[in-house]
């Protein structure tokens, strides 16, 4: 992508969360939502607000904490109740952004995403990539090399948030500057 191009992309991101938090009803969330935007898809997770929530000393039902059950029951009314006028919203952002909107919420700490997109990515890797993806696979981490590959990238963002983050700090730095510098 060319740095014309890279550019009315950025635009593009800020028009679209501004769309988003201009569209989206008051009182969904506290406060402003995420808005994340790629090539493909356009992704929205607001904070839900927070209850009171039973004390946790320790007792579990079923696995579930009181808090986590408490969250996954707030998420899944929210989903729920909002369910029309976000199918409404998506439609139109689609319609207008020519991308697919996919919404989460976050309730009592706990990320809860409704709908996401997959989307096919090609790649070439050597064979000693190849392997580290044939190895998980057979210890059963992934069905597949796509699902290792995906697993892969979700490893590497959980534990190098900061680093990616400081790395996209750095790219728009160097966009800036080829902005500003000599048109050839």
């Amino acid at each position: 992508m060319s740095t014309g191009q890279e550019n009315v992309a950025a635009d593009t991101a800020g028009q679209i969360r501004a769309w988003f938090l201009g569209r989206l009803p008051d009182g969904w969330f506290t406060g402003e939502p995420e808005v994340i935007v790629d090539r493909e898809e356009i992704t929205v997770v607001g904070q839900l607000p927070a209850v009171k929530a039973a004390a946790e000393e320790g007792a579990e039902a079923a696995g579930q904490t009181e808090a986590e059950a408490m969250a996954a029951g707030r998420s899944r009314r929210f989903r729920e109740e909002t369910r029309d006028t976000r199918i409404g919203i998506a439609r139109e952002a689609e319609m207008r952004f020519d991308r697919k909107v996919s919404w989460g919420v976050v309730s009592e700490g706990r990320k809860v995403m409704f709908t996401t997109l997959s989307v096919p990515v090609m790649t070439r890797l050597h064979q000693a990539e190849r392997r580290v993806l044939d190895t998980l696979v057979e210890a059963g981490v992934a069905r597949s090399r796509s699902d290792a590959l995906a697993w892969c990238a979700r490893l590497v963002g959980q534990h190098e948030d900061s680093w990616l983050s400081a790395l996209r700090d750095a790219l728009r730095d160097v966009e800036r500057v080829r902005a500003e510098g000599p048109r050839s």
